[in-house]
């Protein structure tokens, strides 16, 4: 049995209150009783794209268990290398693959720089591609980004969603062990389905996506008030379920 914990959009932005919630996130995995496989952060880790933000966010982030990230829209391609991944700072897409003894995790940059919405590139699909045609069938490969490439039924959110993901889906097809795909950016839990397999979207870390039937024209359709979320995922004999835990 697979376990590992998906979270997203930490928004870590110099204020107590993104740290707070961070932090307690954090706490409550690194006291579990058990190592997890991995935890997962699809992307806005930072606010601003700031190395100051990304320093803080290192830290906030230490753990006994494997931590595997991946940028979103928020996030800027040359602080995130050079805080997060000790590598140098320059602009091309972060896409980086990490093998546990159970399943492959495929990291993918749909960030756009300078632009809300999310596209995978020529290179990250290719990349992407290269990875899939060398890993057994018989080994689980996990894919994450930050954009969801379906529609959620929240027209901001649907407005600045994954464009282009018809070569993804065709991709997806043809590998049959691909267990699932894995998303941020909405900043609500989500579950559907993407070329056939598991779409899953962890809830935010830093605030709630109201839906449209959740508030008015004239209100917020973002809740500061509720408290961060993540989720669980249990990969058991080819079956996935998955659990979300609100942490206060």
């Amino acid at each position: 049995m697979l376990v590992f914990a998906h979270l997203s959009d930490t928004h870590i932005d110099g204020t107590p209150r993104s740290a707070d919630r961070m932090r307690a996130v954090m706490d409550y995995l690194n006291g579990l009783p058990y190592d997890l496989e991995a935890v997962l952060v699809t992307g806005d880790i930072a606010d601003h794209g700031l190395v100051s933000e990304y320093e803080e966010a290192r830290k906030l982030l230490g753990s006994r268990h494997p931590v595997l990230t991946c940028p979103g829209n928020h996030d800027v391609r040359a602080a995130f290398r050079q805080v997060l991944l000790d590598e140098p700072a320059t602009q091309d897409p972060i896409n980086r693959a990490y093998h546990t003894p159970g399943a492959v995790f495929a990291l993918c940059d749909s960030s756009i720089p300078g632009q809300d919405d999310g596209h995978l590139a020529e290179e990250t699909v290719t990349w992407l591609e290269a990875l899939l045609g060398e890993t057994a069938d018989d080994v689980p490969v996990f894919i994450a980004f930050h954009h969801p490439p379906v529609a959620l039924h929240s027209p901001f959110l649907d407005a600045i969603r994954l464009n282009g993901e018809q070569r993804l889906a065709e991709l997806v097809t043809r590998h049959p062990n691909v267990a699932a795909v894995l998303c941020g950016h909405a900043h609500t839990p989500a579950a559907t389905t993407f070329a056939g397999r598991p779409l899953l979207v962890a809830p935010g870390v830093a605030s709630t996506l109201r839906l449209p039937w959740e508030h008015g024209p004239s209100d917020d359709y973002v809740d500061y008030r509720l408290p961060p979320a993540l989720a669980f995922h249990v990969l058991d004999d080819g079956r996935l379920t998955t659990h979300y835990r609100v942490v206060t």
